[in-house]
């Protein structure tokens, strides 16, 4: 017998964020999420995502026994910046068991139906800002901070339920072998050129955090704008994130360009703080897990390359090039072992090519589904 039913306490979301570190206990790879971070996430009131949009959340059931969860999420932003009529599944985890599957899907489809949606799209939780997409391949290591894992037989699982693909994410790795001083070396000539044109690249001033978070939401909200899926982040979100991000930030790794004094572009790496999660029981951080994040720190020797990004009219000058020899530069001053430049979308010519270009290597792909309703 499964039954589906909504969630609508403290203690099914308790549950329903729990539920994942039994799935996958006996999995080495997997990465458990922070209690209090998905607490807050999916609550309404703490995360602005609420403000604006919907989401409602399923647990299924086989026996009385907690199988699988899902969330059906409505939103509004998205549908408003796109002119769509879309809705999203998210959060998406689930026992090998097509029939539990299909019904987790049913009354994602059923709550979405209600609000007069024609597509439902996923895995994505609430939009393409926060984690998206279903790993598809590259099972043989552990997800980098901020990206999704899942076993394989999800996609099965997926696809049986009626979804297409939709497009593919693609994340690259350069590893310390791969690193090279070329990119480094044409940095001084690429400067100097840009400094002609009254461009200028520094680091991200963390002492001046506010202004500078300002000015990072507009490059984001116009340099990303045409990507598929794309929605602007409201000045709450992107407050939201570069709080939390502020907490793990090297500003080593954070560079911006400026063309007289007007913010152009930014380049965002992060720690690859999941060497550090992955050993925290639950994704709790008491008794013991707040001593791990804060003593293994220095221990990290990885990097995501999050975000990458020059607004319209100043592509191709050679801001992109300097960004990633800053990034190679600093990553062999610091001993970095390996890094991440993830994701980009597969259509993405020039991003994917000038990744290519400094020996990032594809090692894994990421998903996105749809299906008509």
């Amino acid at each position: 017998m499964i039954s589906v039913l909504p969630v609508n306490n403290k203690k099914g979301l308790k549950d329903f964020i729990d539920f994942p570190h039994d799935l996958y206990k006996d999995d080495r790879n997997y990465v458990p999420e922070l209690f209090i971070a998905q607490r807050d996430l999916l609550t309404p009131g703490k995360h602005p995502f609420h403000e604006h949009s919907s989401l409602q959340l399923f647990l299924a059931y086989k026996d009385n026994k907690l199988v699988g969860r899902i969330a059906a999420i409505l939103n509004n932003n998205h549908n408003k910046f796109n002119n769509s009529n879309d809705g999203f599944f998210g959060f998406f985890d689930c026992i090998d068991d097509q029939e539990v599957a299909d019904k987790l899907f049913a009354a994602a489809r059923e709550w979405l139906n209600a609000k007069g949606v024609s597509t439902i799209i996923g895995p994505v939780n609430f939009s393409t800002n926060e984690t998206c997409g279903l790993l598809v391949e590259g099972f043989d290591s552990p997800p980098v901070a901020m990206m999704t894992y899942n076993r394989r037989y999800y996609t099965k699982l997926i696809e049986k339920a009626g979804f297409g693909k939709k497009v593919d994410l693609i994340a690259y790795q350069i590893t310390e072998s791969d690193f090279n001083d070329k990119p480094a070396r044409l940095m001084e000539l690429l400067n100097e050129r840009l400094k002609q044109k009254g461009i200028t690249i520094r680091k991200a001033n963390l002492k001046n955090f506010k202004q500078e978070v300002a000015a990072l939401r507009d490059v984001y909200n116009h340099a990303w704008d045409k990507n598929l899926g794309f929605v602007p982040m409201t000045d709450k979100e992107f407050d939201y994130l570069a709080k939390d991000l502020k907490l793990i930030l090297d500003p080593d790794f954070c560079m911006v360009a400026e063309h007289e004094g007007k913010m152009v572009g930014f380049s965002l790496c992060i720690p690859d703080v999941n060497q550090i999660l992955i050993k925290i029981k639950r994704g709790r951080l008491l008794p013991t897990g707040i001593f791990k994040l804060l003593t293994q720190k220095k221990k990290i020797n990885g990097i995501r390359v999050i975000a990458l990004g020059v607004v319209e009219g100043y592509r191709k000058l050679g801001i992109e090039a300097v960004f990633y020899g800053s990034v190679i530069q600093k990553g062999l001053e610091k001993k970095i072992k390996t890094a991440e430049a993830s994701w980009i979308l597969e259509d993405n010519f020039l991003m994917n090519k000038a990744i290519q270009n400094i020996n990032g290597k594809p090692y894994k792909k990421y998903r996105i589904y749809e299906k008509s309703l």
